[in-house]
This record gives C-alpha cells, sequence and structure tokens, in this order.
C-alpha cells in the first residue's frame, strides 16, 4: 500500500478541498489519456496525480481570499 502525506502535498495551500479536488481533476486527466493512447499500466491514476503534484510538475490554483 502506498502511503501518502497529506501535510507534505497541504503545504502551502489554502485548503484541502482544492487540494482534493485538483489531484481529482488530474487523476481524470491521466485515466482519459490512457484510455485515448490504448495504455495498460498498474499505477493508479489518482496516485500519479500526487506525486505530479508534490514533485511540482503541475500546481493546482486557488482562489483568492476576496474571491471567496
Amino acid at each position: 500500500m502506498h502511503k501518502v502525506d497529506v501535510d507534505e502535498l497541504f503545504a502551502g495551500k489554502q485548503s484541502r478541498y482544492a487540494l482534493v479536488v485538483g489531484v481529482s481533476k488530474r487523476a481524470r486527466q491521466i485515466t482519459k489519456k490512457f484510455e485515448e493512447d490504448d495504455i495498460v499500466t498498474e499505477d493508479k491514476p489518482v496516485l500519479l496525480a500526487i506525486e505530479e503534484i508534490k514533485n511540482h510538475k503541475i500546481n493546482i490554483l486557488e482562489p483568492d481570499e476576496d474571491e471567496l
């Protein structure tokens, strides 16, 4: 089982909700890409998305405080 340090992912983020939405959105994009390219892998899209966020390959945009 793969353990994820949520505090490490959450560092610098304003809301856990934005983190969850960002991970799920990226995981759906990865799944769609795998289906389009007929890629078969044992890697889980959610774990791939988490790794991308953790390694700063993608960023999650969050609304400013005044936009909330």
